[in-house]
């Protein structure tokens, strides 16, 4: 294993500047998870890493080695890609040897490392077979497999999981997660899926327009945003956010919205945040803020509720078991917000400790 350091990284596209200024050290044995919206850097940035995209400025080290002008095959890293790449003509065993056997690797050592690849990935049974006998979820194993026998020092994953259907990909999270802890190798992980970024990491980085908003631990960035885009892109539904009221257009609603909660944040908090699952629906004696229900999703174990307040443009999100969801659309409600999770923004938009 091995760790990975960027320091003031950049890339540019013509003059389009896509990287501006990426400075992250992940260390050895992490999970690290790069996470954003589209078109964000993350790819472009793993790919920089693995030596498949030219760096425009800054300096890529890995395991204390200076990687900027290394040859992909010289950095140590191992990539498994969103599509599975495998060669139809050759069997389990042949593509998970195949890169081995191009470095000229011994065959009995190819067929030593292929063996044990299969039996810590499940594989055994399956290294005769074609890939169009097998199951996407084998079928990503087989690549994972590939990167395996190479024994990396650094895995690097862009969104392996996102051909595979929900309940796969909840199996091959969880597989990822295991063979992590098993092998103990440095993995750098791109997706687009909070859910994995989540339930998978050590840390997360979350990318927004070419730079890194945040890292740290993901209930960390959960609970304490540095700035209004990390609160609303981690959640779902996202975070309720609404505003100081000011002008003539205040209602009452809206200021005994604000006031709920205001008395304890700082002066300077000009926005406020409240996930839904710290929104409540108020009991018949219950004094609470009155609304009606705009919408319902029911969701098996959960309920989502938006919930139009008298003039605020958007509506409130609401997250209830379903024992607490006995309601009609339409229905006048009254809500509870609980100021111990609330988060306060100043005007730029960076959270207020």
């Amino acid at each position: 294993m091995a760790s990975v350091t960027l320091k003031d990284i950049r890339k540019s596209f013509g003059q389009t500047d896509v990287i501006k200024g990426i400075d992250l050290e992940i260390k050895h044995g992490e999970f690290m998870v790069f996470v954003g919206p589209s078109g964000c850097g993350k790819t472009t940035t793993l790919r920089m890493i693995a030596g498949l995209e030219d760096i425009s400025g800054g300096d890529l080290s890995i395991d204390g080695v200076r990687a900027n002008d290394l040859h992909p095959s010289m950095r140590g890293a191992a990539m498994v890609f969103q599509s599975y790449a495998l060669y139809p003509h050759m069997s389990v065993a042949e593509n998970m040897a195949f890169s081995l056997k191009m470095s000229g690797v011994p065959k009995a050592q190819q067929i030593k490392q292929v063996q044990d690849a299969a039996e810590i990935l499940d594989l055994t049974a399956l290294l005769n077979r074609l890939p169009k006998d097998l199951s996407g979820g084998q079928r990503q194993r087989v690549a994972l497999g590939r990167a395996i026998v190479r024994n990396p020092k650094v895995f690097l994953f862009d969104e392996p999981l996102s051909n595979l259907d929900a309940a796969l990909r909840v199996h091959m999270r969880m597989e990822l997660s295991r063979l992590h802890k098993k092998l103990g190798t440095t993995m750098i992980y791109v997706t687009h899926d909070q859910a994995e970024a989540m339930t998978m990491s050590d840390r997360i980085a979350i990318f927004n327009k070419g730079r890194i908003e945040q890292v740290g631990p993901p209930m960390e960035l959960y609970n304490k945003p540095c700035n209004e885009f990390v609160a609303s892109f981690l959640g779902t539904p996202s975070i309720n956010f609404f505003d100081k009221p000011q002008g003539a257009s205040i209602t009452p609603s809206m200021q005994q919205l604000w006031d709920s909660i205001a008395r304890q944040m700082q002066p300077q908090v000009q926005r406020i945040g409240v996930r839904p699952e710290h929104i409540s629906i108020a009991q018949p004696d219950q004094n609470g803020i009155l609304g009606h229900l705009a919408f319902m999703e029911h969701l098996g174990d959960i309920s989502i509720l938006y919930i139009k307040i008298d003039g605020l443009p958007q509506l409130m999100s609401a997250k209830l078991s379903n024992a607490q969801a006995l309601y009609e659309q339409g229905q006048a409600v009254k809500i509870l917000l609980d100021s111990r999770y609330a988060i306060g923004f100043d005007s730029s938009s960076n959270t207020v400790p």
